[in-house]
C-alpha cells in the first residue's frame, strides 16, 4: 500500500471556548505526521499556560515589530489582543511533509485559506451558545466584560461556519476528535493530492 504524505495546513477554527485547541492538540498526539503550529500573541499569559507551548507570549511591541518584518502568515486582533501564525511554522512543517495544524480564530483562518489554496478548514461548532457560555464561565479566567464580548463575537463567527470545508460539533470530545482525524485521513488520500505527489 502506498502511504500518502501530502503536506497541507489544517485550519481548526471556531468561537472562543468551543474546544478547538483541545481538539487540535489531541489530533496531533493521536495521529502521526501532524505538527501543531504554536501562535504568537500579545496578550498576557494566563495561569496554567506555558510560554512556547500554549502560545509564544511576545508582548505588543515585539508583535508589531514582527508584523513590520512580514513574519506572519496571518495575524489578527481578537478580543483586543494580537494573535499571529509565524510563517516559519507552516513552512517548516510542510517541508517535512507534515499536516500543520493551526488552532486560530475566524479572521486568521480566512487569511490562511486565501494564502494556501491546498489548506483544509474545519469549523468547530458548540452544541449551543448556552453551552458555550457555560464553558467560558467554567474557565474562571475571564472578567464578565470579556465573557460578554466573546459571546457577542461567537454569535457573529457562527454565521461564517459554512465558509469552511467541514463543520464538527463538539458535543462529545472523543466523537468530535474521531471526526477530525477521519477528515485528516480522507484528505491525505484525496485524488488531487495523490496526483500532485506522483502516486500512480
Amino acid at each position: 500500500m502506498v502511504e500518502a504524505k501530502r503536506a497541507f495546513p489544517l485550519v481548526v477554527a471556531g468561537p472562543s471556548g468551543v474546544g478547538k485547541t483541545t481538539l487540535a492538540r489531541l489530533a496531533v498526539e493521536r495521529e502521526k505526521g501532524l505538527r501543531f503550529s504554536v501562535s504568537d500573541t500579545s496578550r498576557p499569559i494566563r495561569g496554567g499556560e506555558t510560554d512556547g507551548v500554549d502560545y509564544r507570549f511576545v508582548g505588543e511591541e515585539e508583535f508589531r515589530r514582527r508584523i513590520d518584518a512580514d513574519a506572519y502568515a496571518e495575524w489578527a486582533v481578537v478580543h483586543g489582543d494580537h494573535y499571529g501564525t509565524p510563517r516559519a511554522e507552516i513552512e517548516k512543517g510542510v517541508a517535512a511533509g507534515e499536516v500543520v495544524v493551526l488552532d486560530i480564530d475566524v479572521q486568521g483562518s480566512a487569511l490562511i485559506r486565501q494564502r494556501y489554496d491546498d489548506s483544509v478548514g474545519i469549523f468547530v461548532v458548540p452544541p449551543s451558545l448556552e453551552v458555550l457560555e457555560g464553558r467560558l464561565r467554567g474557565r474562571k479566567t475571564e472578567s464578565e466584560k470579556r465573557i460578554q464580548r466573546r459571546m457577542a463575537d461567537a454569535a457573529e463567527e457562527m454565521k461564517r461556519k459554512f465558509e469552511y470545508d467541514y463543520s464538527v460539533i463538539n458535543d462529545d470530545l472523543e466523537t468530535a476528535l474521531g471526526t477530525v482525524l477521519s477528515i485528516v485521513r480522507a484528505e491525505r488520500w484525496r485524488a488531487k493530492r495523490l496526483k500532485e505527489i506522483g502516486v500512480r
